[in-house]
């Protein structure tokens, strides 16, 4: 950005007035690097329409998250020639809507009308303490929900006979390792993809930041779409093993492949270590096992062919 001042010129009240920050700001600014100076006429100085505008990248830069630190490496990039377009284009994808669902409101009456007709004020904290709610400013009785989804699944198991306590405590244990989840995809994904774009070595060109944005808008589907088939999996796993545990409490518990865990006396461990070997002692008495499973379907086999020649002889 040009230092001289072009067009209109301001005291820095006027700056402070027409650009929205305060005096103590624009200074401090300065003093970070992040607005050149100002013009020396005379014995006073005077601002520039290019301060004005530079104020202003400033003020959206810091409502999308970024930090003065983070802003004045942009800043000085776009000074240099390189454009903020890109940055700011990536910028809006990654913080753009991660789901198709829609905000909705609903008022304290219908809120406590979905989860039992009894007004609960320690589970709405919960709630907006968690983001499944939030206070619309002005509307004492009035909420904002994120995701109806999320509260729908809560109503759902409310109704069911989960206390509301319970859910608000899975819900925060759920998120932590959803938030795992995510920090791990987004991990392997700048390993493998968006390193080559967003080196830490050198600024980012603006064909890279097009090319990021591009490649956010085609992957993010893809960490829910992994989820939801793992998440499947598991619960189509674990729901069936637990289902087989209630029905017959007794039975030995059975491994994800397959696997059952038997007690063996310590005494016979030992004697079976001592004749195979520590490292074979598994593998010699399920070969055992096996050939006592054998050896008996076998004597069972045979028994049943003599019970019948039996009866065949008899008048």
């Amino acid at each position: 950005m040009n230092d001289e001042p072009a067009g209109a010129v301001y005291r820095i009240e006027d700056l402070a007035h027409r650009s929205g920050a305060t005096v103590r700001t624009i200074r401090a600014y300065q003093d970070r690097g992040l607005l050149p100076r100002p013009e020396r006429r005379g014995r006073a100085n005077v601002y520039s329409d290019a301060h004005l505008t530079r104020l202003r990248q400033i003020a959206d830069l810091l409502d999308r998250g970024y930090t003065l630190a983070s802003i004045k490496e942009l800043l000085e990039a776009w000074d240099t020639g390189r454009g903020l377009g890109g940055v700011l284009g990536l910028a809006a994808e990654v913080g753009g809507p991660w789901t198709d669902e829609e905000a909705v409101r609903i008022s304290r009456a219908d809120l406590v009308e979905r989860f039992g007709g009894a007004p609960d004020e320690a589970a709405v904290a919960d709630a907006v303490e968690l983001g499944v709610l939030e206070p619309v400013p002005g509307e004492e009785d009035l909420f904002l929900v994120p995701s109806p989804q999320e509260l729908a699944v809560a109503a759902e198991l409310h109704e069911a006979g989960v206390p509301l306590p319970a859910i608000a405590g899975h819900l925060r244990e759920l998120r932590g390792q959803v938030e795992h989840i995510a920090t791990r995809f987004l991990e392997f994904t700048t390993e493998h993809v968006f390193a080559r774009y967003l080196g830490q070595h050198q600024q980012p060109t603006e064909a890279d930041t097009i090319e990021a944005a591009t490649l956010v808008r085609r992957l993010r589907p893809l960490a829910q779409q992994t989820v939801d088939a793992e998440l499947a999996r598991a619960m189509r796993l674990f729901a069936t093993r637990q289902l087989r545990r209630h029905l017959d409490p007794d039975a030995p518990a059975e491994s994800a492949d397959g696997w059952r865990s038997v007690r063996i006396p310590a005494s016979t461990m030992r004697a079976v270590e001592k004749l195979v070997g520590l490292e074979q002692a598994s593998a010699f008495i399920t070969a055992a096992a096996e050939r006592e499973v054998q050896s008996r379907t076998l004597d069972t086999l045979a028994a049943n062919m003599h019970e019948s020649k039996e009866i065949g002889q008899l008048p």
